[in-house]
Parts: structure tokens; sequence; C-alpha cells
């Protein structure tokens, strides 16, 4: 047993000094490649133009066109495809791209994780002036390089997805088509992660075994990027897999929707209408290039959304107003006989006893009013509260301009003599 550990701690000391040795040997190449001042050229890409090289080579994209609303679903592409598998390093400029030549032990440990394939797409970003990227092919097998700016159809339908859910997601929350469709795909897409739920509910509380699901849940989310990156391979090569996949978990997953049920509770037709709002707008948001523009149409979007709400606050409040104001100017009625014969009297009356309180003022001279009046003695009865006509005086008012009285006859019958006096002006047939 001893003889055994010795060789072990033997083969792990020689396993060290043997790693040690070849970092130290590397440091040293890139070290004199440095002292004699070899720089690895830059190759400057242009939209449209194809690229054939072979070997380990240096890219860089220049974005000379300012983003605009234009550009909302504009996709730069950087396209790599080979016989043989590659390795691509993406950086932000070439002092970065220089940078990768220098040995860090963070860079070796990367270049170790880093991923071959023989075809990959480089997004760069609207925004980015400079985007260099280094090609690391397996032998000297040549590849292309081309580089593109296009209208991206797949952003557009991201953008008009996450519209259609956002405002038809109260209707789709009530739907029962909708309720075991997204059942099924969601078992069928994330099946491991809820195969992984599930055995955590099992395992006692302080089971060694949550270091598994904790890996578990990385590992799934890890092969469920795997299979979309690969999904057209998966559909070619290994069609009737993926057939009994869907046909096995999808029946699952309709056979857990059906035993749970439709959603009745009113609390959880809300709690999924407004996940299913949040989702749409993070899909409007993925769906368009330029920030200020999906920040824009999101606002505009649950402002429409919630637009009733403002809208009867402003007119609970318009009518509340309108009783203290008085906008709209009504057109003025006309009086009837007896409302204007009414109202003189009246009129008439608070006139008179506002005059009787000023001649009992102390302001009032009496003496120099009698000197002006012919008759004092009924002035001073008016005074005293005497009705300021005499009976007589109000029967001949009433002759003269009451109904049937002389000048009502003559307003009356006017229209008659002034027909009387056209008619010899007019010429007979």
């Amino acid at each position: 047993m001893a003889g055994c550990m010795k060789i072990i701690n033997g083969f792990i000391s020689e396993s060290a000094k043997l790693m040690f040795f070849m970092v130290l040997l590397t440091s040293l190449l890139q070290t004199s490649q440095q002292a004699t001042g070899n720089k690895p050229s830059v190759i400057d890409l242009e939209d449209g133009e194809t690229y054939v090289v072979s070997g380990s080579s240096r890219f860089c994209y220049k974005n000379s066109v300012a983003p605009t609303w234009r550009q909302t679903w504009t996709r730069i592409q950087v396209k790599v495809w080979s016989s043989n598998v590659f390795k691509t390093v993406i950086v932000e400029g070439e002092e970065e791209l220089q940078e990768l030549d220098r040995f860090t032990f963070w860079g070796w440990f990367q270049s170790l994780l880093r991923e071959r394939h023989n075809e990959t797409s480089i997004n760069i970003s609207l925004f980015s002036k400079k985007t260099c990227f280094k090609i690391e092919p397996a032998d000297k097998t040549t590849y292309t390089v081309k580089p593109l700016r296009k209208f991206d159809i797949y952003l557009f339908l991201v953008f008009l997805a996450g519209m259609m859910l956002f405002i038809f997601a109260d209707s789709l929350s009530r739907s029962q088509v909708f309720f075991y469709s997204a059942g099924m795909s969601t078992g069928m897409i994330a099946s491991l992660i809820i195969l992984f739920f599930i055995l955590a509910r099992f395992l006692p509380k302080k089971s060694p075994f949550y270091v598994l699901i904790a890996g578990g849940w990385s590992f799934s989310i890890y092969a469920i990027q795997l299979v979309c990156r690969n999904l057209n391979v998966i559909l070619q090569e290994h069609w009737n897999v993926a057939l009994g996949y869907v046909a096995v978990v999808g029946f699952i997953s309709f056979a857990v929707c059906y035993r749970y049920g439709p959603l009745v509770d009113e609390k959880s037709i809300n709690i999924l209408s407004w996940t299913l709002q949040l989702f749409g707008l993070l899909l409007v948001y993925l769906g368009i290039q330029i920030q200020q523009v999906a920040f824009a149409i999101i606002v505009a979007a649950l402002f429409s959304k919630n637009l009733e709400y403002p809208v009867l606050l402003v007119v609970a409040a318009w009518r509340k107003m309108r009783r203290f104001f008085n906008w709209k100017l009504e057109p003025r009625r006309l009086l009837t006989e007896e409302e204007y014969q009414k109202e003189g009297e009246e009129e008439t009356r608070r006139a008179l006893e506002e005059l009787r309180k000023h001649c009992n003022s102390p302001e009032f001279s009496p003496w120099k009013a009698v000197s002006r009046l012919q008759s004092p003695k009924r002035f001073a009865d008016f005074i005293e509260g005497s009705p300021h006509l005499m009976p007589n005086e109000v029967s001949v008012h009433v002759q003269e301009y009451g109904f049937g009285g002389s000048f009502f006859e003559d307003e009356f019958f006017d229209t008659d003599d002034e027909e009387d006096e056209i008619k010899p002006m007019m010429k007979p047939e």
C-alpha cells in the first residue's frame, strides 16, 4: 500500500513538473516572438466580400455606418465555415487581439474550454465601431469568412411575436388551447429541469445529493443550448429519436396538464396574464437592435394597454369640474308675456323699496326734495308706505296699455294699413 502511494505521488510530481516545463517553454516562445517584433497581420473585412484563408488568422470589422431607427431589424454577421473544425476568439479591438499572443494561465484555461466547430456566425453590435476575432483551425485547411449586413427576418418575427403576446395576453390566459399547448411545449423544452425539480422535492433537506441537483440545473441549461444549436443536424440525422422524444414527453406533459386542468381562479389567471405580458415585452426588446426604439415601443405599449384607466380618471374629474365651470354658452330663452309682466312688477317693487330706504336715510335732505315737488303730501305718504300711483292712474294705464287698449289696437291694426298702401302700387295682371 505504501509502495502504491509512493508511485502515485511520484506520478503526480512528474506530471506537475512536465506541466510547468510546458508552460515555461510556451511563455519563452511568446516572449522571443514579441522581442523580434513580428506582429501578425490583421485582415480588415468589408460587407459582402468573401475571404478564403488558411491557417491561424486575425480579422477586424469596422462599422462605419451610424445606427438609426432604419436599422431597427438590421443584423451584422460574420459567417465562418470550413471542412474541418476550428476555434474562434472574439475581442473588442486590435490591442486585445495582440494580447492573445501573450501567455496567461486564464487564457490557456479558456482555450481548453473553447468549443470547436466547422461553421459559426459572429454577431456584431450595430453600436460597436470595431470588432476583432481570431480563427484557429485544427490544421492548415482553408476556411471562408464572409461579413453580411442585412435585414433579419427572425428579429422581426421575434418582435411581432412579442407584440402579439403582449396584446392578446388576457385572452390567451383564459384559453384552454393555449394552456395545453404551452404546457406541452414547456415539458418538451425543459424536461430535464422539471425532472431535477421533481427529484429535489423527494430528497431530504440535509442530503448530499443537493450538490448533484445544483449541477443538474447547469447541465440542463447547457443541454438545451446544445440541442438548439444542433437542431438541424438532429432533425436530419436523428429524426426518429426526436419524434419519439416529442411523442413521449408531449403525452406526459398533456397528461399532467389534463390532471390539474386549466386555470379557474381569477388571481391565477391575472398572474399568468402579467407573466405573458412581461415575456412579450422581453421578446420585443430582444427583437429590436436599437435600444432607444425598443424602450419607446415598450413605453407606448404599456401606455396603450392601460390607457383606459387614465382616461376614466380624466373623464370623472371633468364631470366633477363641469359643475363649477360652465364652459359652454347656452342661448338665452325669451320671456313670455306673463313672465315679462311679473318680472316688471317685481323689479318695480324692489326699486320703490330701495327709494323709500334712501329717503329715510340721514344722507337724504327732505327740504330740498319738498321744494322741488308739486305735491309734497303725496311724497310723504309714499315714504310712509302708501302706493306710488293713485287708483285713477292705474285704471288709465290699464285702458291705454292693457290687452284691448288703444296702444295694443294701434300696434295690431298697423299691418292692415300698410297692406292698403301697397295694393295700389301693384300692377293689375
